[in-house]
């Protein structure tokens, strides 16, 4: 499956403000609408530039996009709903060219029977059902790494009593025909355009039933259910994974709302993270930092041997390349930084002090940096 760049179909740089992307996808769906542009693709390409908004128009989908890529929303992609780039399922093209264009806007034909926009499992979208929101702790290596978890959740969910429907002895809305909508002409920007809305009757299901179930409400019914939730390698506190279809059932038969899965992820004892690298503070003593050493150290792969120079400084900061966190949207890993922290001894015993002294006395102070100082003391 080919990766799709949004940025480069709203024709903006990565960087775009929010005002920037809004701006390209007014001047983009003007010229590709389909009750407009009547070229071959004009309609696939409308369709494109709305599933681009509605993910780098969001902030949480637009963060998931350029740490992960397209790879973040498609079919069987690591824990994420969605397919090709995007759920397709939850765009609601009618809500975002309302909210670009103004409530003016008519819409194209309100998007319900627009060939895989709002389909569903009902024949109304207004009926999909509530998004719902959970917080998974996780070790610092299980986010590392990626890993699997099962959360158990009271969701709203298909009644098995009337498969969902909401009744028995189901007939056709006589109202609408049996499509949900009725037809109504409007004023738009493109002049006047047919429109779809929700049939008053039957609220967009299209049916009507000569018995209500007596088991649920609307289609719905309280359950506990078991989901598992594949986490990708490398999420991060502030990161949000979205279950498409998981959450609370739709009234009526409507679509299932989503899954959104937060992260508590548990500090490390020696390991800090910024973002795909790792820091380790590493204590030495002041002999070591002086003559060298090697120190063998631990690293999210395994210990190493990491050899210490002699005149280390403190503070001095070494690099094991690849040693870092890795991402499915990063080739590689990131690093590892070793930060080294130089004891200096608070309790000598007589002998360690006797050398010590024995050492001062051979004269410590002929490094750049004392001779720098006492030049300086000097014009004083």
């Amino acid at each position: 499956m080919s990766k799709k760049d949004y940025y480069e179909i709203l024709g903006v740089s990565k960087d775009a403000s929010e005002e920037e992307i809004k701006r390209s996808f007014r001047k983009l769906a003007k010229q590709y609408h389909p009750d407009v542009n009547k070229e071959p693709g004009a309609e696939a390409k409308f369709k494109e530039l709305g599933e681009a908004y509605a993910i780098l128009s969001d902030p949480n989908k637009r963060r998931q996009y350029d740490q992960f890529g397209s790879a973040a929303f498609e079919q069987g992609g690591p824990g994420f709903g969605g397919f090709d780039g995007f759920d397709i399922h939850n765009i609601d093209l009618d809500s975002i060219l309302q909210e670009v264009f103004g409530s003016g806007f008519g819409g194209f034909g309100g998007f319900g029977g627009f060939s895989g926009f709002s389909s569903g499992r009902g024949n109304s979208s207004s009926r999909r059902g509530e998004d719902a929101r959970v917080t998974v702790n996780l070790t610092f290596e299980e986010a590392c790494f990626g890993t699997e978890k099962e959360i158990t959740l009271n969701l709203k969910d298909e009644c098995d009593s009337c498969n969902g429907k909401g009744g028995f002895g189901e007939k056709k809305c006589s109202t609408c025909g049996g499509n949900g909508v009725v037809l109504e002409r409007v004023q738009s920007l493109f002049g006047i355009m047919q429109t779809q809305k929700t049939c008053p009757d039957c609220r967009g299901t299209g049916i009507s039933f000569d018995k209500p179930c007596m088991d649920c409400t609307d289609g719905v019914v309280n359950k506990k259910k078991t989901i598992t939730v594949k986490i990708p390698e490398g999420v991060d506190s502030g990161y949000q994974l979205r279950l498409a279809r998981k959450a609370h059932a739709g009234l009526l038969g409507g679509d299932y709302g989503d899954l959104y899965v937060d992260f508590n992820i548990a500090k490390h004892p020696l390991f800090e993270r910024e973002d795909t690298d790792i820091y380790l503070e590493l204590p030495i003593n002041i002999v070591e930092a002086s003559i060298g050493c090697k120190k063998e150290i631990p690293t999210l792969y395994g210990n190493v041997y990491l050899e210490i120079k002699a005149g280390t400084q403190n503070y001095s900061k070494l690099k094991l390349r690849g040693k870092g966190i890795k991402t499915p949207n990063s080739k590689t890993p990131g690093d590892m930084y070793v930060i080294v922290n130089i004891i200096t001894p608070t309790k000598l015993n007589r002998k360690q002090k006797a050398l010590l002294e024995e050492v001062l006395e051979e004269g410590l102070d002929d490094e750049e940096a004392f001779k720098e100082y006492n030049k300086s003391l000097k014009k004083l």
